[in-house]
C-alpha cells in the first residue's frame, strides 16, 4: 500500500495532490502503451453468438478456429455472448462454435493480412454432448468450482435450493456458500468471512444496490426469473471492482426474449408476482419485467396462526438492445421497498419497526469497435437507499445514501492474453437524522467523491499458470487521500488439478454502523470515516486447490485470511439501544472452505464446510472504567466458527425433489451482570418524580455464546403442460422440517428468546407461458 495523502497535505495542493496526479499520469501512460499492440496491422475475428430460439447472447460458448485439425486459437464467448479472436495469420481456417445442447456451427474462411470481421454466430438447440477442445476458463458453474474465491451461479443452481417461493431467490444459494453468514430468517444481512454487511459490494446491471436483500431472510432482490449471472468474490476481488473492503457480489441480468412474447405469474403463501418479456423490435430490442409482493398476512401467518410482522415488494425492468452488429444498449431500473418490526419490545422498551427503500438505474453501453479488438463497456448509473426506525412513541432514526456512478471498462484482446483497463468515479451523498437517545437531537449531511483508474493485464507465466495481477488507483477527495491499491490472481490448471491464488488490497471510505451488540439491529447509518482515524482498509490472501476425482465428482479446499485496519464500530457503552458514537478498531479473520460435489444421471448434490475465526481489537478510553482496562479483544457478533450446508436435488420423472440441511455454530453474545438507572442532569430535575433511564451492567463483550442452528427444507416439484406453449409448476415443501427451535436473538431485560420461523408448509402455482 502507498497513502497519497502525506504529499497532498505537505505540498498544499488540496483534493488531488501532485502525486495524485503523477500515478494517474502513470497509469494513462501505461494504458497507451498496452494499447500499441492493438493498433498493429493484424487479422482479428469477433462477434456475438446468440441462440436461435429467442435471439439472445449466449455465454461460454467454446469458439475454436482451426487450420486443418490443427487448433490455432479458442476463447469462451462472455457474459454479453461477445468473442473475440486476435493476431491471426493470414491463411484458411475453419471457425467452429460449441455448446452443450446445441448444434455445432461451423464457417470455413479465407482470412488475409489485416483483416477486420465481424462475424455473429446463431446456435440451433439440438444433441450435442461436447466432445471439442474446450477453452480454458470455460468451466462452467458449480459449488466445487471456486477459483481463490470466486464462485460462478446459474440460475438453475438456484432452483435447486429449497424456498418458500415458487421460483428460486439468490439469497438462499449465497447462504449455502461457506464463508458466508446469515444471521438468521430475518432482518436481510448477510457477512461474507468475517466482514460486515456494509463492506460488501453489491452491483445489478452496474448499479450499486445498498440494502439488497429483503427483511425476511428467505427473499431478495433478485429472484432467479431475472438473472444470467452471478460472480461472488468471497475476497480478494480484481481490480475493476472498489470502494469496499470484504466482498463482491456482481449480478447480470438477463434480457428479454427477441423474438417471442413469454411470461409468468405465481402464487404462494410468502410471496406472488409475474413476468413478462418480448420483443420490441424483432431480433433488435426487447423487454423483461418483473414484479413481486408479500402476501404473508394473507398466507404464512395463517399457515402457522402467529403474526409474522414483514411486508416487502420489488420491481425490475430492463431493455436490451442490438444497435447494431457490433454495438449494445440496455437500461437497468430496481426497486425495492421493506417494512417490518425486528424487536418486539419489553416492558422497558418499545417495539421497533424498520423500512428501506432501495431505488437504482443504470444505462450500459457495449462497444466492440471494427478496426480493433478492444471491447468498451460504459455504465451510467444511480442508486439511492433510504432507511428508518421508529418505535410506538414516534421517535424516528433516518439514514439516506445516494450515489451516481461513471465507469468505463476496455479489454484489448490478444492471442494469448488480455489488458484491461478502467475510470471511474463516484459522488454520494449521505444524511442521517437519529433520536439521539442518550445524546441529544443528531443530524448530519455529508458529500463524498471517489475517482480513479485500473490498469489489469492477464497473462501466461512459466509452468502453466495464467496470472491476472494489476492496480487500482482509488482516491477519496473528500478525505484528501488516495491509494494504490495492487491486486494479483493466478490460476493453474494441471489435467484434473486446478492451483489457485489471490491477494489485493482495499479501501472503502463509507461506513455503515449498526449496533452489533443487538442481533435485532437491522438499522444502518451511513457516514464517512473519519480524517484523523484514517480510511478502512483490508489486506486480503487465497490459497485453492480444486481436483476433479472424476466427471461427476469434485472436492475443492481454500484457506484465507484478511487483515483488517481503520475499523469503525459503534461505541461500547452501556446504553441499551443504539449509538452514533464510533470508536477505532483492528482486527483479522482466518478460515478455510471446503466443498464436494456430486453429479450423476438425476442426482445432483454437494456440501459444504466453513471454518473461520474473526477477532477484533478496540480502544476506548471508557472501558478502562469498565472492564479495567482500555482496550478490548472479542469476537464480534457475526463470528460463526463451523458452519455446514448439504443440498441434494433429485429428477425423478415427473417430480422433482430438493432437499436442503444447515447447520451452524452459535454465534457470541454480551451477557448481562444487572442494570442500574441514571438520570441526565440538563435543566429542570426532580429526582423525586422523574424515573430516569435504565442501563445495562454488562460482562466482557461477546464472552457467552448462544445456541447452535439447525435447519432442514424439503420441496416437491412438478411441472404440467395445460395447452400448447402453457405449463403449470405446481410446488410443495416444508421449512424447518423437524421444527427446531433455533434462536433469532435473545432480550437482554428479561432473558426472553425470540426464535427464528417455525416449522411452515408451503406450496404454491406458477403458470409459464411462451
Amino acid at each position: 500500500m502507498i497513502s497519497l495523502d502525506t504529499a497532498s497535505r505537505v505540498c498544499g495542493l488540496g483534493t488531488f495532490g501532485i502525486w495524485q496526479h503523477r500515478w494517474l499520469w502513470v497509469t494513462v501512460m501505461l494504458i497507451i502503451l498496452t494499447s500499441i499492440p492493438a493498433l498493429a496491422q493484424q487479422s482479428i475475428l469477433r462477434g456475438t453468438v446468440v441462440a436461435e430460439e429467442d435471439g439472445e447472447p449466449m455465454q461460454g460458448v467454446n469458439v475454436t478456429l482451426y487450420c486443418g485439425e490443427t487448433l490455432v486459437t479458442g476463447v469462451a464467448s462472455g457474459t454479453d455472448g461477445i468473442y473475440a479472436l486476435a493476431d491471426i495469420d493470414a491463411g484458411a481456417y475453419t471457425l467452429r462454435a460449441t455448446f452443450v445442447g446445441f448444434q455445432t456451427w461451423e464457417q470455413l474462411l479465407d482470412i488475409g493480412d489485416g483483416d477486420r470481421r465481424i462475424i455473429n454466430i446463431v446456435l440451433v438447440a439440438g444433441d450435442n454432448e461436447l466432445d471439442e477442445v474446450v477453452v480454458e476458463g470455460d468451466s462452467d458453474a458449480g459449488m466445487a468450482r471456486v477459483l481463490a474465491g470466486q464462485t460462478t451461479v446459474r440460475p438453475a443452481d438456484v432452483e435447486r435450493i429449497p424456498s418458500p417461493d415458487v421460483s428460486g431467490d439468490l439469497v438462499n444459494y449465497l447462504t449455502t456458500v461457506p464463508g458466508i453468514v446469515s444471521i438468521g430468517d430475518r432482518g436481510g444481512q448477510l457477512f461474507v468471512r468475517g466482514g460486515e454487511p456494509w463492506q460488501n459490494l453489491v452491483l445489478l446491471d452496474g448499479m450499486w444496490i445498498y440494502q439488497p436483500f429483503h427483511i425476511l431472510g428467505f427473499f431478495s432482490a433478485f429472484p432467479t426469473d431475472i438473472l444470467q449471472q452471478v460472480d461472488i468474490y468471497a475476497g480478494g476481488f480484481t481490480s475493476q471492482y472498489g470502494g469496499r473492503i470484504s466482498s463482491v457480489i456482481d449480478i447480470k441480468s438477463r434480457n428479454g426474449d427477441k423474438r417471442g412474447y413469454a411470461g409468468t405469474a405465481s402464487v404462494a403463501p410468502f410471496v406472488s408476482g409475474f413476468t413478462l418479456e418480448g420483443p420490441i423490435a424483432d431480433d433488435i430490442v426487447s423487454f423483461l419485467v418483473s414484479y413481486r409482493e408479500s402476501v404473508i398476512d394473507q398466507g404464512a401467518s395463517r399457515l402457522v396462526d402467529q403474526e409474522l410482522p414483514f411486508e416487502f415488494d420489488d420491481f425490475f425492468a430492463k431493455t436490451h438492445a442490438f444497435i447494431n452488429a457490433n454495438t449494445q444498449l440496455s437500461l437497468s431500473l430496481l426497486r425495492t421497498n421493506d417494512r417490518g418490526s425486528v424487536f418486539e419490545g419489553n416492558d422497558l422498551e418499545d417495539p421497533e419497526f424498520v423500512d428501506w427503500q432501495n431505488r437504482a438505474a443504470s444505462a450500459r453501453y457495449l462497444v466492440f469497435p471494427r478496426a480493433f479488438p478492444v471491447m468498451a463497456e460504459f455504465i451510467l448509473s444511480g442508486s439511492r437507499l433510504k432507511s428508518t426506525q421508529t418505535g410506538l412513541a414516534e421517535e424516528v432514526r433516518f439514514s439516506k445514501l445516494s450515489s451516481a456512478n461513471t465507469l468505463v471498462n476496455v479489454t484489448h484482446f490478444h492471442r494469448n492474453s488480455e489488458v484491461r483497463w478502467g475510470l471511474f468515479a463516484r459522488t454520494l451523498e449521505l444524511q442521517s437524522s437519529l433520536d439521539g437517545l442518550y445524546q441529544g437531537f443528531f443530524s448530519r449531511k455529508e458529500y463524498a467523491t471517489e475517482v480513479g483508474a485500473y490498469l489489469e493485464p492477464e497473462f501466461m507465466l512459466p509452468f502453466g499458470w495464467r496470472v491476472r495481477a494489476g492496480f487500482r488507483i482509488h482516491s477519496f477527495p473528500s478525505q484528501d487521500s488516495g491509494f494504490l491499491e495492487p491486486r494479483f490472481r493466478a490460476v493453474k490448471v494441471r489435467e484434473r488439478d486446478e492451483f489457485t491464488l489471490a491477494a489485493g488490497v482495499f479501501h472503502q471510505e463509507i461506513v455503515g454502523l449498526t449496533d452489533r451488540r443487538d442481533a435485532a439491529g437491522v438499522f444502518t447509518a451511513w457516514t464517512t470515516s473519519t480524517f484523523d482515524q484514517g480510511v478502512p482498509e483490508a489486506i486480503h490472501a487465497i490459497a485453492g486447490y480444486r481436483r476433479a476425482i472424476n466427471r461427476r465428482l469434485n472436492v475443492s479446499f481454500e484457506t484465507y485470511a484478511k487483515k483488517l485496519n481503520n475499523l469503525f464500530i459503534p461505541e461500547w457503552t452501556a446504553y441499551p439501544r443504539f449509538t452514533t458514537r464510533i470508536q477505532p478498531a483492528e482486527g483479522r479473520v482466518l478460515g478455510a472452505d471446503f466443498r464436494i460435489e456430486y453429479q450423476k444421471g438425476a442426482f445432483n448434490g454437494f456440501a459444504t464446510y466453513g471454518l473461520s475465526n474473526v477477532r477484533y481489537s478496540a480502544k476506548q478510553e471508557s472501558l478502562e472504567l469498565w472492564y479495567g482496562s482500555n482496550e478490548l479483544d472479542f469476537r464480534p457478533a457475526h463470528d460463526r466458527r463451523h458452519q455446514i450446508n448439504a443440498v441434494a436435488s433429485l429428477d425423478l420423472k415427473p417430480f422433482d425433489i430438493d432437499v436442503r440441511w444447515q447447520f451452524g455454530s452459535g454465534l457470541p453474545y454480551s451477557r448481562a451482570l444487572g442494570f442500574d438507572g441514571f438520570m441526565v442532569v440538563d435543566g429542570d430535575l426532580d429526582v423525586f418524580s422523574d424515573a430516569g433511564s435504565r442501563r445495562v451492567i454488562y460482562e466482557e463483550p461477546y464472552n457467552g455464546t448462544l445456541p447452535t442452528y439447525h435447519r432442514l427444507d424439503i420441496t416437491l416439484e412438478r411441472t404440467m403442460q395445460v395447452a400448447s406453449g402453457v405449463n403449470l409448476k405446481a410446488v410443495a415443501g416444508v421449512i424447518n422440517m423437524y421444527d427446531r427451535q433455533n434462536l433469532f436473538y435473545l432480550d437482554v431485560f428479561t432473558l426472553r428468546r425470540v426464535d427464528q420461523l417455525p416449522l411452515i408448509p408451503t406450496f404454491g402455482l406458477k403458470l409459464e407461458y411462451e
